[in-house]
């Protein structure tokens, strides 16, 4: 096992509830999986986490890369429990459910918990054999994710460096462009939100990263805090870069945004964007040790209102103004605990990695989004971003 990872509250959690272990039944993109086996396999197996051990079920297939890679005390494969004479005498599935049966009898494994995604044909069959399989809802495993360990921590700036580099490639794309009669020309052609995404996807592969998607969106989709973005990019309107991409190697992700404009932008998008570093720089004065995610989601919210403009916080209903949450944690996944938002009222916690990115958004406007990636220190916090917060592209 990871010896930097603390798994106390896991333990404490399994004792408490009365359970045997933790069971998860998933490929390794489900983050859980990953963070308890260690494994990085792109099919289904099994993990059992109990305090005293860590044990794997895989494939013949997957046995020696699991036996070499896997954070796991034990690892099975089912051919341990006579797996083709089972298939032979039972079919495939019923073999496969008799197998799992073997492994958790194996381990003394009779009422397990596991998380919310648990497959639940495979938890119907284990009740069906009297294994009592209880939905983990407080997220225990997730709590335990979001406090990054040193390790984990690099990771992360791993992936941010690429993002950097990758933010960069695009923002040079808007400054080596021409404008001709208000349009914005790359070497000719009209440089759009999907070129644009190409640099940033190929930038990335070149650093070890990798991302499904990212978003390059102008003037009013931007006001759409998640609208991918389409189509030339304009002079004079905002243009919002959210990248967040996944470092091949670790499996950690980083997440980073800025808001460009080639050009001169108007005034509205002037103060939209002069606001939104005053929030951003509000919520940093905010992130600290002790502070909750709720703290610092209205140290945002203070200047937003005071400056004017509509929050979900004064206004439930607006579909302008500040229209989501501060921030987010990150780590196997892009979007993870703990939450920097109204009603998050734990405490944060060095070794927290956690996103800082107020907007506003008005399609009347645009959009304008700052977003940098932090880390939780114990007397405050690092900046895990080196990349500079200007808004007009020279």
């Amino acid at each position: 096992m990871d010896d930097e990872r603390d798994y106390g509250a896991l333990d404490a959690f399994l004792r408490e509830a009365g359970r045997d272990g933790y069971l998860l039944h998933a490929s390794a993109d489900l983050a859980d999986q990953y963070y308890l086996s260690g494994f990085d396999a792109p099919g289904p197996f099994v993990t059992l986490y109990t305090p005293e051990r860590t044990a794997l079920l895989v494939s013949g297939l997957e046995y020696g890369r699991a036996t070499n890679e896997a954070r796991a005390d034990v690892v099975r494969r089912y051919a341990d429990y006579d797996y083709h004479a089972l298939v032979a005498e039972h079919g495939r599935e019923e073999a496969s459910r008799r197998v799992l049966a073997a492994f958790l009898d194996e381990f003394g494994a009779t009422d397990v918990a596991t998380n919310e995604r648990f497959p639940l044909g495979v938890a119907d069959d284990l009740r069906e054999r009297g294994v009592a399989v209880t939905a983990d809802r407080d997220d225990v495993v997730g709590d335990a994710r979001a406090v990054k360990t040193e390790t984990e921590i690099e990771h992360v700036r791993s992936a941010q460096q690429a993002n950097e580099a990758a933010m960069a490639a695009a923002e040079d794309l808007l400054a080596e462009a021409d404008v001709v009669d208000g349009v914005l020309l790359y070497r000719d052609d009209p440089l759009t939100a999907e070129r644009v995404k190409e640099e940033i996807e190929v930038t990335l592969l070149r650093h070890g990263c990798s991302l499904d998607e990212t978003i390059v969106a102008c003037g009013a989709d931007a006001a759409e805090p998640h609208n991918r973005g389409r189509g030339p990019l304009r002079v004079n309107e905002p243009v919002v870069i959210d990248i967040f991409p996944r470092e091949k190697a670790s499996k950690y992700h980083a997440d980073m945004t800025r808001t460009f404009v080639k050009g001169e932008p108007t005034e509205a998008a002037r103060e939209f964007y002069d606001v939104t570093e005053r929030a951003f720089e509000a919520a940093f004065d905010a992130l600290e040790p002790g502070a909750t995610g709720a703290d610092v989601h209205a140290a945002v919210c203070d200047v937003y209102e005071d400056a004017g403009y509509p929050t979900l916080r004064s206004d439930p209903d607006t579909e302008t103004g500040f229209i989501h949450s501060t921030g987010h944690g990150v780590g196997l996944d892009v979007h993870e605990g703990p939450r920097l938002s109204e009603g998050a009222d734990e405490a944060l916690e060095p070794g927290h990695v956690v996103t800082i990115e107020p907007g506003l958004y008005d399609s009347a406007v645009g959009g304008v989004r700052i977003e940098d990636i932090a880390v939780v220190t114990e007397d405050g916090y690092e900046d895990l971003t080196d990349y500079p917060v200007e808004f007009v592209v020279e």
